[in-house]
């Protein structure tokens, strides 16, 4: 397994930009497929984005295609996630996810590493 630390959430107006960053600890970063998911309370949590191993391969949620975009950089063992055009409905804890399976396993919520979640607001 490896240890993720999330970063970069906060409060932000309807329309404004957040980054997330996970930083994840080891020295196999790029041994692992990184995802993001979210849980907006009273809800399930569900996923928002997926990146392959080197990066060449993303999967993005529907609902946030346009808007939402993941990275990595594999130099600095650190994912991202960057957020655009935010919407009141976008409040949620987000979750970054590791596994060497593969995206598919990232977008099936079967990740077998998970951050402690960082909370982002967005107020209308």
């Amino acid at each position: 397994q490896v240890q993720l630390v999330e970063s970069g959430g906060g409060l932000v107006q309807a329309g404004g930009s957040l980054r997330l960053s996970c930083a994840a600890s080891g020295r196999t970063f790029s041994s692992y497929c990184m995802g993001w998911f979210r849980q907006a309370p009273g809800k399930e949590r569900e996923f928002v984005a997926a990146i392959s191993w080197s990066g060449g391969r993303t999967s993005h949620a529907d609902f946030v295609k346009g808007r939402f975009t993941i990275s990595r950089d594999n130099a600095k063992n650190t994912a991202y996630l960057q957020m655009n055009s935010l919407k009141p409905e976008d409040t949620a804890v987000y979750y970054c996810a590791a596994d060497p399976a593969g995206v598919s396993t990232i977008v099936a919520g079967n990740a077998g590493s998970w951050g402690q979640g960082i909370q982002v607001t967005v107020s209308s």
